[in-house]
């Protein structure tokens, strides 16, 4: 603890510089290993609501100041240019990760728990936290600073959004053992507790009016962010436009609350997570 409040001082000061010492760039590469490895986040639950650690995000930026473009090589025909801070991860087989081949690229700086599949081609990226056994799947994204809990199933082709900047807004926050469908997309820091479900086609934003059947309401944020119930099962809808009838807008629905038969219909293989 008295280690990463030393670094968190030291982040501090090296945000408001415009060049860097290689002490500096020592200090930088600490950061990312603790945020690699799960030690530190870009968000985290204090007990009673989520808080974001701006010290963290701060340090992420550091990088992008700090870093050079550099050219990686990966095999003799495969080569990209990106930040020298900002690398692809490899993982111990230790640790029980699947990454399976084709195209999936963690970016430094994102943590990816034991026991989490990573389908092809997937991606996430720095600052990210993705928990226990949870499964990431083909084509999907978890943006910068996203956070994702245990035993949650990311489907194919979906997309949570990122953030940096602002420093103070909170990323999407994605809690244990929910499951989000196919083609979804989720960002401006939505938080969706734990055993929703997020029907395939969902698209939600902080500003996306969600209407509640079951409580016969629309969502109302808390703060600055607007939050999915617990157990919560959400499918596209749409609603008719206050200034014309005729026309109908986009609009999410609560239609259910998660029940045994829910449960069922979601359930996963657990020899594909083994």
């Amino acid at each position: 603890m008295e280690d990463i409040m030393n670094i968190e001082k030291e982040i501090i000061n090296l945000y408001d510089k415009t060049e860097y010492s290689n002490d500096d760039r020592k200090i930088f590469d600490e950061f990312i290993e603790l945020l690699n490895y799960g030690e530190i986040r870009s968000a985290e639950y204090n007990g009673k609501e989520w808080k974001v650690n701006l010290w963290v995000k701060k340090g992420i930026l550091v990088g992008f100041k700090m870093g050079k473009i550099v050219e990686y090589q990966l095999s003799p025909n495969y080569t990209f240019t990106d930040k020298d801070t900002y690398g692809v991860q490899t993982f111990n087989p230790n640790r029980k990760i699947r990454m399976v081949p084709g195209g999936t690229a963690v970016r430094a700086g994102a943590h990816i728990a034991n026991g989490v599949t990573i389908m092809p081609p997937a991606y996430i990226n720095t600052g990210a936290f993705v928990d226990e056994n949870t499964m990431i799947d083909s084509h999907a994204l978890v943006g910068s600073c996203a956070q994702v809990g245990k035993r949650v199933h990311l489907s194919a082709s979906a997309q949570l959004g990122g953030v940096l900047e602002p420093i103070k807004a909170k990323p999407v926050i994605i809690e244990d053992d929910v499951f989000i469908g196919g083609n979804c997309g989720i960002y401006e820091g939505i938080i969706v507790r734990k055993k929703a479900i997020i029907a395939a086609g969902v698209v939600m934003t902080s500003s996306t009016p969600i209407f509640d059947a079951v409580n016969n309401k629309f969502l109302s944020k808390t703060g600055d962010s607007l939050i999915i119930p617990e157990g919560a099962v959400v499918v596209s809808g749409s609603r008719k436009l206050k200034s014309n009838a005729d026309f109908q807008i986009y609009c999410p629905i609560i239609i259910k609350y998660r029940d045994e038969k829910t449960d069922k219909a979601v359930e996963l293989e657990e020899y594909l997570r083994s």
